[in-house]
């Protein structure tokens, strides 16, 4: 069963009881200090306008559909985030983990605050999401990489599912042996995937939208069928995706009515129950 709440994201999280989530994911605005947006288009064969060419050589001109975004800046970002990281705490299950999406930018004050929220003892690992597209700085060393915190709510028990992960191939396999080499190795905390294509199928137009396989992982590994998940930044519902597909339950929550509608589309197939996304739902 799912659910999705259009809201403040606070007096919802306060809402819910004591322990109820087995797992939670947060992938917040980064305080970029900008406007995030994604502009969205489409493309049609026409060979006389064709602005762009494809396979074997066919044109297509581009439709520009729109954009979508949010404006990206906090006067104090921490006091933004502060109680709803405490409230995640309070709503965590016993054998429950709480994984946080930030970029370089503030993933230093992030963790000086969660360990104070849950313990220095409660940090598990940095994952670092590296992925290589888009533009290159020539002043310094570009950036491509986000980092994932991971807590458990109890570091001496909590969920997770080794036999659960996918595994990679070897970037050396003549060193391993064909055995080893067929079977593929586990994943390290440094994982290496691609951005959203802003042209693929998976695309849903939504300016900071996260990879499924990301999310698939953390799901798998540390969760079991009919947990509860919780993401309460969720943005285009990658998570829902993940939690739907592999049998959990999910509630994301999101103040963002171009989120809302973005999920409301892509979620359909697992039904979910709508809480204050009367005014927002599409008419046909």
């Amino acid at each position: 069963m799912g659910k999705i709440v259009f809201g403040d994201n606070l007096p919802v999280l306060q809402g819910l009881p004591d322990a109820s989530v087995d797992l939670i994911y947060v992938d917040p605005p980064f305080n970029t200090g900008k406007r995030q947006e994604r502009e969205r288009i489409k493309t049609v064969h026409d060979e006389i306008n064709g602005d762009r060419t494809g396979f074997a050589g066919r044109r297509y001109q581009t439709i520009r559909l729109g954009k979508s975004g949010y404006d990206d800046a906090f006067d104090d970002y921490m006091e933004f985030l502060a109680p709803r990281f405490e409230e995640a705490h309070r709503v965590l299950a016993d054998t429950g983990s709480f994984f946080l999406h930030i970029d370089y930018r503030e993933v230093h004050y992030c963790k000086v605050l969660l360990d104070q929220i849950f313990g220095r003892d409660s940090f598990m690992n940095e994952i670092i999401w590296a992925y290589d597209y888009g533009a290159r700085s020539k002043k310094k060393w570009s950036a491509k990489h986000d980092s994932i915190l991971w807590y458990a709510k109890d570091p001496a028990d909590y969920t997770f599912n080794f036999d659960e992960m996918d595994r990679i191939p070897y970037m050396a396999p003549g060193l391993v042996g064909k055995e080893k080499a067929a079977r593929g190795k586990t994943p390290t905390d440094v994982w290496w995937h691609t951005i959203v294509s802003p042209n693929g199928k998976e695309k849903t137009g939504y300016a900071t939208q996260k990879p499924l396989g990301v999310l698939e992982r953390l799901v798998k590994v540390h969760s079991r069928p009919g947990d509860l998940l919780l993401d309460f930044f969720a943005g285009s519902g990658t998570l829902g995706e993940a939690a739907a597909k592999h049998g959990r339950d999910y509630i994301l929550i999101d103040n963002n009515p171009e989120a809302i509608q973005v999920m409301i589309r892509r979620l359909a197939p697992s039904n979910p129950e709508l809480i204050g996304c009367d005014a927002l739902l599409e008419t046909p």
